[in-house]
């Protein structure tokens, strides 16, 4: 069996207050963010705390996202970034590195799967994940409560990494 969840981020500025938010149906879904980070950062998160949430699933994970720099950090640069001692090709370091170690450890041993989609073009899953991570940005804009969801069955909810949460003034592209 495969879990099918779409993971999106949102920052109102660039780094401003910034959301992200995974989505599988009405029932499954998480959302969280920050007073101040990117967009970048909250795609990376969105990607991560899915990873966290289904942790214990031995399922496989196919993984809906917009972002082509998320998608590209988890299965095309991250092994390279790892040998080099999280440096990139031209030798300067991986920005939000520790958030992308943290994929990496949760990346181990799962089977996932990951497929780019158009954002913002209706794609039912990409655009449900996209307003819990814009709504996540808009409550810490408002600094009004964040509406979290409901999580995945049996595990808490988690609002938002400590890696992620640990650069809010990193530039909105890494590379």
């Amino acid at each position: 069996m495969t879990i099918t969840a779409a993971a999106d981020g949102s920052a109102l500025g660039n780094p401003g207050p910034a959301g992200w938010a995974w989505y599988v149906d009405d029932s499954r879904w998480a959302a969280g963010g920050w007073p101040r980070n990117t967009n970048n950062v909250g795609e990376l998160t969105a990607v991560l705390e899915l990873l966290r949430a289904t942790a214990d699933e031995d399922d496989d994970l196919h993984i809906l996202c917009d972002s082509q720099y998320t998608i590209k950090a988890c299965t095309e640069w991250l092994p390279g970034w790892k040998r080099k001692g999280w440096r990139k090709a031209d030798g300067k370091p991986v920005m939000n590195v520790e958030i992308i170690k943290e994929l990496d450890e949760a990346l181990q041993g799962r089977r996932v799967k990951f497929e780019w989609v158009k954002g913002h073009i209706g794609h039912p899953m990409n655009e449900a994940a996209d307003i819990r991570a814009r709504t996540a940005a808009e409550a810490f804009q408002r600094r009004s409560e964040v509406p979290h969801g409901p999580g995945w069955p049996g595990r808490p909810v988690t609002t938002v990494s400590d890696a992620a949460s640990a650069d809010p003034e990193a530039p909105a592209t890494l590379f």
